[in-house]
């Protein structure tokens, strides 16, 4: 069962579950998925997103039923790629260069682009139980980790043509290593981390092989993290809350963002920090973490994701898709 904490966000994460993947059962026969392609749609740029990734220049945004958005221009507008091979709910994308890029999803889907999101393959999907995947992190064009639902870790060392599990130790406090990892991101020294549910962070030296917790005090769901030029730590979730660490994740201090709305991604653009959240809020920062400052849209919208395109400029995504400057503020 899911934990309390858990459940929102992955209500959140879980839009099209039912409806994205065809049924074909006989009775008494396993359960058998088949594939759908992603529909083309008029009104796509309308449709929930929740990652958000740059492919050189170009914004890449994923999200429900399969849904591919691409912008070349700074976010002033998006179009649909046309043939991404599933139309189950996407729920993050990370590129190793301008080209290579992968996205994750709904049962434990990967899928690979060479052409900077234009089109897409599957290489892997999990037809015999839905354990969704959350985030993705490319290091290069070969070395990746993927990390999703009850502990789930998924590692490439050959650019995703295979994925290989890594099991996480116990966790401090006993019992089975089965938390939801919700984002994993990289410190300026290279170490990966992983903001989960509760209260904590897990970390690794060598690329996803080797795993250790750190407990920061807190109780509940990380649900973003971001690491910082200055090797500056921060981690964020549920009802606002912000956790920074200026010691390489060894202590961890918690923040006031200002707000009680749960923050749904963390974007480092310089020595800022900008975080978007549920109820339309968004906190900043311009002193590396160390103090916040927040405004609400006045539609209370719920934000999902934010990316920063090459000139600066920040491109918001909702639960109903692209946000454009000046609407709902």
């Amino acid at each position: 069962m899911f934990s309390a904490n858990a459940k929102f966000r992955l209500g959140l994460l879980s839009l099209a579950l039912c409806s994205t993947l065809a049924w074909a059962q006989t009775p008494g026969a396993p359960v058998n998925l088949t594939a759908q392609p992603a529909k083309v749609n008029a009104a796509a740029t309308s449709a929930p997103i929740l990652g958000a990734a740059l492919a050189g220049q170009r914004i890449v945004a994923v999200g429900d039923y399969g849904t591919v958005l691409l912008s070349d221009d700074a976010g002033q507008s998006f179009r649909q790629s046309a043939k991404v091979p599933l139309s189950s709910t996407l729920t993050a994308v990370s590129f190793a260069d301008a080209k290579q890029g992968w996205a994750v999803g709904h049962w434990g889907a990967i899928l690979h682009t060479t052409d900077g999101g234009e089109s897409w393959a599957i290489q892997r999907l999990d037809t015999q139980e839905d354990r969704p995947l959350f985030s993705v992190h490319f290091f290069n064009a070969r070395d990746g980790v993927a990390v999703g639902l009850w502990s789930l870790v998924l590692l490439t060392s050959d650019g995703g043509k295979s994925w290989t599990p890594s099991e996480l130790p116990a966790p401090p406090e006993g019992g089975k290593g089965d938390r939801n990892l919700f984002k994993a991101f990289v410190s300026a020294k290279g170490s990966l981390f992983v903001a989960a549910e509760r209260g904590a962070v897990l970390r690794s030296d060598d690329h996803g092989h080797s795993w250790r917790y750190l407990m920061t005090g807190y109780k509940g769901s990380f649900w973003s993290g971001v690491g910082l030029a200055d090797g500056t730590l921060l981690v964020g979730g549920l009802r606002g809350t912000i956790y920074r660490s200026g010691d390489d994740g060894h202590s961890w201090q918690a923040v006031n963002s200002g707000v009680k709305s749960s923050l749904t991604d963390l974007l480092a653009v310089g020595d800022k920090v900008v975080g978007v959240g549920l109820d339309g809020v968004q906190v900043d920062s311009a002193d590396r973490g160390s103090s916040f400052s927040w405004t609400q849209r006045d539609d209370r919208l719920s934000l999902t994701a934010v990316a920063a395109a090459g000139n600066g400029k920040l491109q918001r995504f909702s639960k109903r898709g692209v946000v454009s400057d000046g609407a709902g503020k």
